[in-house]
């Protein structure tokens, strides 16, 4: 999911739902492997990372390149994007707020802003603050008037002005605390509303009330010059490298940079809730909304109950990066998973598995070349429904596909006529007849199978 769709930060919305014993789940074979076929075999990033805590004891497993300009081996200490696990810590700090007196879950996020802007409401009910943190304020996941400079770093230019412009200007679709949509918008207007409440900037808040108290010396917004020198380079589906990401108001939704070793401190706390942040983790947990069958959400979190479970989890993904947390609540097995590629759903896919074996890898996909005459015969634009259309085009032995309203991705070929996305989990089938150009195409997605016509 190269830039213009990257802005998105990761989440349940990409996942792929994806027995080993406890005793397996640290350094060895076992996990090692699978790094190793990810990397090596399914090309879906660059490197990995995993650690597990066991007790009081954590494993680190790491596979690959950290592509820093020293090639610094991968470990514990080496600094990632997590995009929206920065999400989690937004809800903590929230529930945090909550718990000292600060404001109230049911306070309409309008308390908090400008009187200038005109908050949108439903029939006169108003977004809160919890709708915010769970997912259900009604907000679409971005604003309309999103329109990065730079879509590389998309987000380092939208400002709070901006913000406000379009929460003054935009009519929800939906009652607030009814609907269920993920929330890049939602979780960044919840940091800034967090920030503005008290006095201090969004990072602050997070080190002050999260970081400090854990001892995660290495989960920060802004790079300190070690950080620095232990930041994995980030890399797009096509494993090239990309820029990092800044951001402005909305940095509640996917700012962090963090390590295996200090996100492990967090999960031990997770694990065992003890300490100055136990109890805003409690109320994390404790207001849950129905998201899709078998899964909810929580402030931040998401819950999958699938396969007589309960999975606690969130991922993230910047134009880089991709980043899994997660714990069983029953097996209290656990897992973090850093990428330094932007393979989300493969990253979801593996740390849920990783966790519990049930939930599938998914597919390795091996790439085969292709006679760039056959692709040839594959350019042009196919009508999957009047207001969907697929345009394919050949760049030499590399073939792009471009939907209505969509930016163009590369697609790689497992066949001469089958072919599959990096960004997301689909994939796309060529009808070739002998000779000639292609007739048709079907897209394979979501479990649907998708025909479209050629067009004249």
């Amino acid at each position: 999911m190269p830039h213009r769709r990257s802005v998105l930060l990761g989440g349940l919305a990409f996942s792929l739902w994806p027995d080993w014993g406890w005793a397996q789940m640290t350094p060895g074979q076992d996990v090692a492997a699978i790094l190793k076929e990810r990397v090596d075999v399914g090309r879906e990033t660059m490197g990995l990372v995993a650690a597990f805590l066991d007790g009081d004891r954590h494993s680190i497993t790491a596979y690959g390149q950290s592509g820093s300009p020293d090639n610094r081996p991968l470990d514990g200490d080496t600094v990632f994007e997590i995009g929206s696990i920065t999400k989690v810590f937004t809800a903590l700090v929230f529930a945090d707020m909550v718990l000292r007196g600060e404001l109230a879950p049911d306070d309409p996020a309008a308390k908090y802003l400008p009187a200038s802007v005109r908050m949108p409401d439903f029939e006169g009910a108003p977004i809160t603050l919890m709708d915010l943190a769970t997912y259900t304020s009604g907000l679409p996941r971005m604003p309309s008037n999103f329109a990065p400079k730079d879509w590389s770093n998309p987000y380092i230019d939208y400002t709070f002005e901006r913000l406000y412009d379009f929460l003054s200007n935009h009519k929800l679709a939906h009652k607030p605390g009814s609907h269920y949509e993920y929330a890049n918008l939602g979780f960044g207007l919840l940091g800034h509303i967090l920030e503005r409440r008290a006095g201090k900037s969004y990072e602050e808040l997070v080190i002050s009330r999260i970081c400090a108290p854990l001892g995660m010396e290495d989960t920060r917004i802004t790079l300190s010059s070690s950080m620095r020198q232990r930041l994995a380079r980030g890399h797009s589906a096509a494993l090239t490298p990309v820029a990092n990401w800044d951001f402005s108001v909305l940095a509640g939704a996917g700012a962090f940079r963090s390590t295996a070793n200090d996100l492990m401190k967090f999960v031990r706390m997770c694990m065992n809730p003890d300490g100055p942040v136990a109890a805003a983790l409690k109320m994390t947990l404790s207001k849950r909304r129905p998201m899709m069958e078998e899964s909810d959400v929580a402030l931040g979190w998401f819950v999958s109950s699938r396969f007589d479970d309960e999975l606690i989890l969130k991922s993230g993904g910047t134009g880089g990066y991709a980043a899994f947390i997660g714990y069983s609540t029953k097996t209290r097995r656990n897992c973090i998973v850093l990428s330094n590629a932007a393979d989300y759903n493969p990253n979801i896919a593996l740390g849920t598995h990783l966790i519990n074996t049930a939930y599938p890898l998914a597919k390795i996909r091996r790439e085969v070349p292709v006679d760039p005459a056959v692709l040839a015969t594959y350019a042009g634009r196919y009508e999957v429904s009047p207001n969907f259309i697929l345009t394919v085009r050949t760049e030499g032995a590399r073939l792009f596909i471009q939907a209505t309203a969509q930016p163009e991705f590369e697609v790689y070929a497992e066949s001469e006529t089958e072919f599959f996305y990096r960004v997301v989990d689909a994939q796309i089938a060529f009808a070739r007849p002998e000779g000639g150009a292609a007739p048709s195409l079907t897209l394979h997605q979501n479990g649907k199978d998708l025909p479209g016509r050629r067009l004249p």
